[in-house]
């Protein structure tokens, strides 16, 4: 059992690293909580938060739009989010003169624009959703340090912190937030379970004449996926996408490393022409990809959150969607804690949120390392094998609504599965 939260104890939750996740934790934590609970977000880069995001744009699902329409974020973003209203899947060579589409989802996953018309999920900007929940934390009371955490010890009921700027502090619970690198985790003697892919991820925002009309497309590659997902409009050509495109590490440097004009052409050969004419207007960089897992996602006063706890292919683009869930779940597991009087920092409540993340996440992880493989080659055997279960994929709308179902939260909530966030409704 929880120890009970004696009377002049602290409650104060720590959390390193400011990313999206990790504001969204503390942001459900102090709407819940108020000035009863103290919240600290620590990350030495706070200052540059929104600039670090620049250029990149998330994949919100359903469920995660449902919680940040509850934290009262949603409305401050929705001018940055474009719905995806279908997505259409095809698989080929960079060479072959045809691109056909072998499988299409609708806003229900069959085609079809269903009654309620809940698009499955929307494409936000980064920095625009860095700033609202910066500015939504502030309002609420999370107070920022512009450093990090060098060391971190428990000591019977709390954490006691040292900062790097030589400063000292303590917490009843430590959220480390720090990135798939976490070096809290690391200090905390928690293994890392994973493997790099031999392939980099490259980011792009890119400007077309014609409008997507809120289609996004994934062109299955031997290389790797090249995703075109819808953006809001607005950009040098009026109509803006951006894209995730998958390529062989060894291949990055020649792609994208010569002149703008070069780079914009590989874009084009990958991108097609079906939007007109195409402009770069933000990027490209590459990033590595990898697989991974924490051992566990707790340790002594001590809670994973985001890419600290997992790492994922960006093939589903359900990375965020995971950070978003991890937040939804542990501020409801501290939630609980507090308001039955227990410590949010002790064993069993960390043991509760890693149960209900954990197999979620090995899930996620299992299926986008499988797409992965079996789409990222160019064996004959498997390409007609997959063409062909994408054909039948595209003919059973039931199997269809279940994919897309899952892929947006959508089922979880309606079974009641999923966090109280994701499901729309009050810690």
């Amino acid at each position: 059992m929880s120890g009970s939260m004696q009377g002049g104890a602290s409650r104060k939750v720590a959390i390193a690293g400011g990313g999206i996740p990790g504001l969204s934790l503390a942001l459900a934590l102090r709407q819940a909580h108020g000035d009863a609970l103290d919240v600290t977000v620590f990350d030495p880069g706070l200052d540059r938060a929104a600039l670090r995001h620049r250029g990149r744009a998330f994949a919100v699902a359903a469920g995660g739009r449902r919680m940040l329409t509850r934290l009262g974020i949603w409305a401050d973003v929705a001018h940055a989010a474009e719905p995806i209203l279908d997505m259409a899947i095809s698989d080929s060579r960079l060479s072959d003169p045809v691109r056909p589409v072998f499988l299409t989802f609708g806003q229900d996953g069959t085609g079809e624009t269903p009654p309620a018309g809940e698009p499955f999920a929307h494409m936000v900007e980064a920095e625009f959703l860095v700033d609202s929940l910066l500015a939504a934390s502030r309002a609420v009371g999370v107070a920022f340090e512009p450093v990090g955490i060098r060391h971190a010890q428990a000591s019977g009921r709390s954490m006691a912190l040292a900062l790097s700027d030589g400063r000292e502090t303590d917490a009843t619970l430590l959220v480390a937030a720090d990135g798939a690198r976490s070096r809290l985790r690391e200090a905390a003697g928690i293994g890392w379970v994973g493997r790099s892919y031999p392939q980099m991820g490259i980011v792009a925002t890119i400007g077309h004449e014609r409008p997507h009309g809120g289609r996004a497309f994934e062109h299955f590659l031997p290389s790797g996926p090249f995703a075109i997902l819808p953006l809001v409009d607005g950009g040098v050509l009026s109509h803006r996408s951006s894209i995730v495109w998958t390529e062989r590490e060894a291949d990055v440097e020649a792609l994208i490393g010569g002149s703008r004009e070069d780079t914009l052409t590989e874009i084009e050969r990958r991108f097609g022409l079906n939007l007109g004419r195409l402009v770069i207007e933000d990027g490209p960089s590459a990033h590595p990809l990898s697989l991974g897992m924490a051992r566990s996602f707790r340790g002594e006063r001590l809670a994973l959150l985001g890419d600290a706890a997992h790492v994922i292919h960006p093939i589903a683009g359900q990375g965020l969607n995971l950070g978003l869930a991890d937040a939804a779940s542990l501020a409801e597991e501290i939630t609980e804690a507090l308001r039955l009087g227990l410590d949010p920092g002790a064993k069993d409540v960390l043991q509760r949120y890693e149960r209900s993340r954990r197999f979620d996440t090995f899930a996620m992880a299992a299926v986008t390392d499988g797409l992965n493989r079996l789409f990222s080659n160019d064996i004959l055997p498997i390409r007609l094998m997959r063409d062909l279960g994408l054909g039948l994929v595209d003919r059973m709308p039931g199997l269809k609504s279940v994919f897309i179902g899952e892929a947006s939260a959508s089922r979880g909530a309606s079974r009641g599965a999923s966090p109280r966030l994701m499901r729309g409704e009050a810690l």
